[in-house]
């Protein structure tokens, strides 16, 4: 008799730790948002599923996946930038993803065959109003003319952001004529790249230099700011919407995968479905000053409303990914560091 219901017990034990794992999913994530603190309680009311989250820097966070190897307690890896997103992909970090949700709610550009993006973000020309005009400034290409010397203020060269608008730059124009745009803009430089968006920001409103490129939701967050004197900066500085009378405003995104040696494959799956969720994508826009992935996600942001609307470049984002390492020899090449 004991025999007979060995293999019954044994298989009533191993759907109870089934349904168990289901209930944890552990998130490394290289999104630093208080923001997503009410994101991830919300997925566990609703689900009953606990959220383990290890932070940290997205190449850090892939190194640690790989060191883990098939050991690995990753189930979902979250991050900033398609280019952060790709080199994931590259290293073999996500699994394949089928979901119907997911197909229908993010646009075919904003994701691939393993990952998928949850937020966009704008990379906006900003300039000095008491030095330049919109006009002076309509494209991301004009930021290499010679009339802009000595006027134009950056990130380092090799920052994520920088690689992916070269990589897009690669995509749509080939890299011979990029080739020749970043050697303009290292020429245009007025000081060594430093800093990040925010840095650039401040000194453009200071006159330090009279052009820049930011990332929309930096600008946002200072349009909004508690500091007056960051209110006050940003009365100084216009924002230009790049290359609305051609392929459009180059974005970037915050997005992620499942991890392909998850132990909780269906708990993976409904969090990435419930990031693209109408309540989820309304906690990136409202939260973070992101824009929605998903296009029929209405948000009331005041400030992402006052930046107003846009012709978005809606070039698959992995087809600008497979231009990354072309991107970042290019920029080795032109001294742009």
């Amino acid at each position: 008799m004991l025999k007979r219901l060995l293999p019954i017990l044994a298989a009533l034990l191993g759907a109870g730790l089934a349904q168990a794992e289901e209930k944890v999913l552990n998130l490394y994530s290289a999104r630093h948002y208080q923001a997503d603190e009410a994101l991830y309680d919300n997925f566990t009311k609703q689900t009953g599923i606990r959220i383990n989250r290890i932070e940290g820097k997205a190449h850090e966070l892939i190194e640690r996946i790989r060191n883990e190897g098939v050991n690995s307690p990753a189930d979902v890896f979250i991050t900033v930038d398609a280019a952060s997103l790709a080199v994931a992909d590259a290293w073999g970090i996500f699994a394949p993803v089928k979901s119907a949700v997911l197909e229908s709610r993010i646009p075919a550009h904003l994701r691939s065959e393993t990952w998928f993006s949850f937020s966009t973000r704008a990379r906006l020309i900003i300039y000095n109003k008491r030095k330049f005009k919109a006009e002076d400034v309509p494209s991301y290409e004009a930021l290499a003319d010679p009339k802009l010397q000595g006027q134009y203020c950056s990130t380092p060269g090799g920052h994520v952001y920088n690689l992916t608008l070269v990589a897009s730059q690669i995509a749509h124009r080939g890299e011979a004529a990029s080739e020749a745009w970043a050697r303009g803009l290292v020429a245009n430089l007025a000081r060594n790249p430093r800093g990040g968006d925010t840095d650039q920001i401040k000194s453009v409103a200071s006159g330090e230099c009279g052009v820049a490129v930011s990332n929309s939701y930096y600008l946002v967050r200072m349009m909004a700011s508690e500091r007056v004197e960051d209110r006050n900066l940003m009365k100084r500085v216009g924002i230009v919407w790049p290359n609305q009378d051609s392929y459009g405003t180059h974005i970037n995104v915050s997005g992620g995968g499942m991890v392909k040696t998850t132990k909780h494959r269906e708990a993976a799956l409904r969090f990435l479905e419930y990031l693209a969720s109408d309540e989820a994508q309304r906690y990136f826009a409202n939260g973070n000053n992101e824009w929605p992935a998903v296009p029929t996600v209405r948000v009331a942001n005041e400030e992402l409303a006052e930046l107003g609307s846009f012709k978005v470049d809606t070039t698959p984002l992995q087809n600008i990914a497979r231009q990354l390492p072309a991107a970042q020899k290019l920029l080795d090449r032109v001294g742009y560091r």
